[in-house]
């Protein structure tokens, strides 16, 4: 198979053996190309959107689907640029604003107008962003292990990641979840997609300076913060002292022995995931 081919199989793959059987996929046009989004949950739910980290697709989600799709009609969208089904039109994502127009036009053709948004990594990062550019048009803001959203990287991390992102194949991509996760058990399907995904062809991804603190303290939607107790991307006790001090409704939450790339995904750290976003779900 082509790496095109051998990438869908595998991106469907994910969706038949690990997403809830009544899984509906769309393509919604928008200015920068075509999104796809993977939804779950009864159609008249409040909706729920879900951004994944960079590489790591829509399909990502699939333990979360399952869990909030009982009370949320859940969308898990692929970035425009990034790997998964959405392709890129002529009109490029370059710049941040061009990321919220963007996931404006997602959640128009989705009719949400009001949604909780969660993010993971560089999901995170969008989402706050978004939640920042259009606050009445997020009920409930979720962020997942957010990296460049209240701390930078730790050096070391972006050591190790350097040769990966210089010249991304499956080897790589192994090695380097394995360091991160601690030789963590993943899904072999979705681990088998995410070295996939390190074939595809896509664009440098968009990326911006830490949101502005007097932004941040003007900020009034509320937030749940998760992070990963033994994340190696950064230090996640700075990341909560940081949250603490610049958000005025942010709720911090560190989820004990998850690291960054176990989230939102892996087993035990799934379940604590799913529960801390359920209990503050439905708070709203």
């Amino acid at each position: 198979m082509t790496v095109g081919t051998s990438f869908r199989a595998a991106y469907d793959d994910v969706l038949a053996t690990a997403w809830p059987a009544a899984t509906t996929p769309s393509d919604l046009p928008t200015p920068y190309g075509t999104t796809r989004v993977n939804s779950h949950g009864p159609e008249d739910a409040p909706p729920l959107v879900l951004l994944a980290g960079g590489g790591a697709t829509s399909t990502v989600w699939y333990a979360q689907a399952a869990h909030l799709g009982r009370t949320h009609r859940v969308h898990a969208v692929d970035l425009v640029g990034e790997p998964g089904r959405s392709v890129a039109g002529q009109r490029p994502v370059r710049t941040a604003d061009d990321l919220t127009a963007w996931l404006d036009a997602v959640l128009d053709g989705l009719a949400a107008d009001r949604t909780a948004l969660c993010g993971h990594s560089y999901g995170a990062w969008i989402a706050l962003r978004y939640a920042l550019h259009a606050p009445r048009r997020v009920t409930r803001l979720v962020l997942v292990d957010p990296t460049q959203c209240f701390a930078g990287f730790r050096p070391g991390y972006l050591l190790r990641a350097l040769p990966m992102l210089l010249r991304p194949d499956a080897r790589r991509t192994r090695a380097f979840l394995a360091w991160e996760t601690g030789g963590a058990a993943l899904d072999p399907a979705w681990l088998r997609l995410r070295c996939e995904a390190a074939r595809f062809p896509s664009a440098r991804p968009v990326t911006g300076r830490r949101p502005a603190a007097e932004a941040l303290r003007g900020f009034d939607v509320p937030t749940l913060i998760l992070l990963a107790g033994n994340s190696r991307v950064h230090d996640p006790a700075r990341v909560a002292a940081e949250a603490a001090r610049l958000l005025p409704r942010a709720e911090t939450s560190t989820i004990p022995g998850a690291t960054h790339h176990t989230l939102p995904l892996h087993g035990p750290e799934a379940a604590e995931v799913n529960r801390r976003m359920a209990g503050f779900l439905a708070a709203g």
